[in-house]
């Protein structure tokens, strides 16, 4: 057993942070954006898949979403997505197209967001430690095995360590600039 590959764990690590990234896209702020939707999965076709893959999501006015549902059967399940979400919209349908006003976000509402947002960091902050720890298994089964010095192990995990502090690090600064947005009136 080798020792871990610094560079496949840093890429994981990295995959984590764009992931949360893309989870707070989706957090509205108080103005739309088409990103407002992208958590939303919709059960479709007896699967579930992302809103954007049944249905074209667009900002027609600052506070106001339009989503063109290509199958005029799916309507109906697009619209429970959204309502069932945990974004607090309520959308108008017409005909395929659902349009889902942004009401002015409260302060209770911005709290509500704001404890979101610490989940979303929250998860990967521990996708993050899930990865570290997948390297430090492997360095102790390399070590154990004799195909890393004692050394070289302790190098390597103190790099190991290094980059997960960086990559919480990036998480919690994307958590803070998306909180003060939130926050902001």
């Amino acid at each position: 057993m080798a020792a871990p590959d610094l560079n496949e764990l840093k890429r994981r690590m990295d995959g984590a942070v764009t992931s949360f990234k893309g989870d707070l896209a989706g957090l509205r702020t108080g103005r739309a954006s088409a990103n407002l939707l992208d958590p939303i999965v919709v059960t479709a076709y007896g699967s579930t898949m992302p809103l954007n893959q049944v249905a074209n999501v667009t900002v027609p006015e600052p506070r106001m979403v339009a989503v063109s549902v290509w199958d005029k059967g799916m309507v109906g399940a697009v619209e429970r997505a959204i309502r069932e979400s945990s974004l607090g919209l309520n959308p108008i349908t017409d005909g395929s197209t659902l349009r889902i006003p942004l009401p002015e976000l409260n302060e209770q509402r911005r709290r509500e967001l704001a404890k979101v947002a610490h989940t979303y960091a929250e998860n990967a902050r521990v996708a993050a430690r899930h990865v570290r720890r997948d390297g430090m298994d492997t360095l102790k089964k390399a070590e154990k095995d004799g195909d890393v010095s004692q050394d070289d192990s302790r190098v390597t995990s103190d790099r190991i360590q290094k980059m997960t502090d960086e990559t919480i690090s990036e998480i919690d600064k994307a958590l803070s600039v998306k909180e003060a947005e939130i926050m902001q009136v």
